[in-house]
């Protein structure tokens, strides 16, 4: 056992996920709350409400009552430091959130109970699946009117694929929703209502057949008795292999805007989730409680703090003990770092750091210097890998309707685009910048963020491009001058990304097929990862 081993025990690191308007980020509060990190939580309401969810900082996410970035929290709850990852849950964000589950161990998933499994719950479940990351289910909202328990369970196992394990099952639903029963503790939490409270002072009736249920609770109680039976005869048992492989699920119910149900799944995440495990890199595979640090960048801010125009460069640390002060190595670079500086977070709210362990999260502030998807060790060349970036589906030109303000477009866009939220793209041949996105929310807020960040007022017009591709040429098949053969022969349809890998732009597939046929020797590519242009898979349009 290393010296390590005892601090990285004691972490869990897992994201939120769901479809948006489950509750995800309510429920992100709640935690906070219970937890002992926040003392209230911000509900998220109406766009003129006074308080929003502390996870939500950007002033766009404030008008709009939604997540469109992900934000990470540390908490310490039962001897376990807690990090959690909050993503945005509309399905244009959908990048920063696979990119963020690269860097957790597990996965919540927030599933509303009136609506069941949506479109954006199965794309973020089949990235977890494909990552074999263990979750957890909380269902949510049983304060309403929603679907039967039993036709939920039956649904998530349908549609995910997943067998589910009811830890928790409620006693009625909406206005005579009665509570949840703890199927592991064979008692009974009685549902009061009420946003400020932390459950502490919530009735506990012990048993699951104790003979008040049907004095007080009479129909409910019976109903979900008879489920109770039929899940527990039906249903497999825990089986933590099949939940560490991501086959499995423990599901709880509850209303995280009544904080009810909470403390059950917090105490699951530090019982099940497992703590942090060795991490894949190109040259070999790292273990946590190694003596030497190495993390990875999985994601950057521009302006958490608009006052100072920052970068931060989150970084899940994969090994090792990370002390602020010390030499730090970016392989791709080879340049050295001497962070000072280093925060942890509740949000928007930051800490000076001294210390962090596998599992953590870390925030570098720098200008630049640090990229997604960037290894940092002290000093072996090591490059983790997985990090994705999509081909853009949307595409956009943009230039400043005040010339005089050109320097501030390309220094907002350069950010942002170094943020992943937006692709920014300089064509060889012209001189307007061209943005690619998964979705239209996205130029929305890039011209949102560049006129209240940056002070610039840009104009997002239509462009003529649908389809995108980066491209590469293997060394057997002439390599970079084959490549550079192929962007002179097509100049007027290739342009670089943020990390100046070739891309070509083109208006229809069929195009894109045309060329892939008179350049057999170049490679397009659909998907890349950072690391050095390493390219995870090669997709044929």
């Amino acid at each position: 056992m290393s010296d390590l081993t005892p601090q990285v025990r004691r972490r869990r690191t897992f994201a939120i996920i769901s479809h948006p308007d489950a509750g995800k980020t309510t429920l992100t509060e709640k935690l906070l709350l219970f937890s002992g990190a926040i003392q209230i939580a911000g509900s998220v309401k109406a766009r003129k409400a006074s308080r929003h969810a502390t996870s939500d900082w950007m002033e766009i996410e404030k008008q709009r009552g939604i997540s469109v970035a992900s934000s990470v929290m540390q908490m310490e709850y039962r001897d376990c430091v807690i990090n959690l990852l909050d993503t945005p849950g509309h399905q244009d964000f959908s990048e920063d959130t696979y990119r963020v589950l690269t860097a957790v161990d597990a996965a919540l998933m927030v599933i509303d109970a009136a609506n069941g499994v949506e479109p954006q719950t199965r794309r973020l479940l089949q990235v977890c699946r494909a990552r074999n990351t263990p979750i957890l289910t909380f269902v949510n909202k049983m304060d309403r009117e929603v679907q039967e328990p039993l036709a939920l369970m039956d649904e998530i196992e349908r549609e995910l694929g997943m067998s589910v394990v009811p830890f928790t099952w409620p006693v009625g639903m909406g206005k005579r929703f009665h509570g949840v029963m703890d199927l592991r503790a064979q008692q009974m939490r009685v549902f009061s209502p009420g946003e400020d409270r932390k459950g502490a002072d919530d009735e506990i009736i012990d048993g699951v057949n104790n003979p008040i249920y049907a004095e007080r609770f009479g129909a409910e109680y019976e109903h979900a008795r008879h489920d109770i039976d039929l899940v527990q005869t039906a249903a497999p048992s825990f089986d933590e292999a099949q939940f560490l492989g991501g086959h499995q699920t423990p599901m709880f119910f509850g209303s995280a805007i009544n904080n009810f149900g909470v403390r059950e799944v917090l105490d699951a995440l530090v019982d099940l989730a497992p703590p942090p495990g060795p991490r894949l890199a190109i040259q070999r595979e790292v273990q946590p409680d190694e003596a030497k640090f190495s993390g990875v960048v999985f994601k950057i801010q521009a302006n958490m703090d608009p006052a100072h125009r920052d970068r931060i460069a989150f970084v899940r640390v994969a090994s090792g003990h990370f002390e602020r002060g010390m030499r730090l190595k970016v392989v791709r670079s080879g340049k050295e770092l001497r962070p000072n500086s280093v925060v942890s977070f509740l949000s928007q709210r930051r800490e000076l750091l001294d210390e962090a362990f596998a599992g953590d999260i870390i925030g570098i502030p720098n200008h630049g210097v640090l990229q997604l998807g960037d290894t940092l060790t002290e000093g072996e060349s090591l490059q983790f890998t997985g990090l994705p970036f999509f081909a853009p589906e949307m595409f956009r030109s943009v230039e400043v309707a005040d010339p005089l303000r050109s320097k501030q477009l390309k220094s907002g866009l350069t950010q942002l685009g170094e943020e992943g939220a937006i692709q920014v793209f300089r064509p060889v041949a012209g001189s307007l910048l061209l943005l690619g996105a998964v979705g239209q929310l996205q130029f929305e807020v890039v011209a949102h963020r560049l006129e209240h960040e940056y002070g610039v007022k840009a104009r997002i017009q239509p462009s003529r491009f649908q389809v995108a591709r980066w491209v590469t040429c293997d060394p057997e098949d002439g390599g970079a001058a084959e490549l550079k053969r192929f962007i002179d022969g097509n100049s007027h349809r290739v342009a670089y990304d943020a990390v100046d890998a070739p891309t070509v732009l083109v208006e229809y597939a069929p195009e894109l097929r045309a060329i892939e046929a008179n350049w057999p020797k170049i490679k397009f590519h659909a998907l890349r990862e950072h690391a050095g242009l390493v390219f995870q898979k090669h997709l044929d349009t």
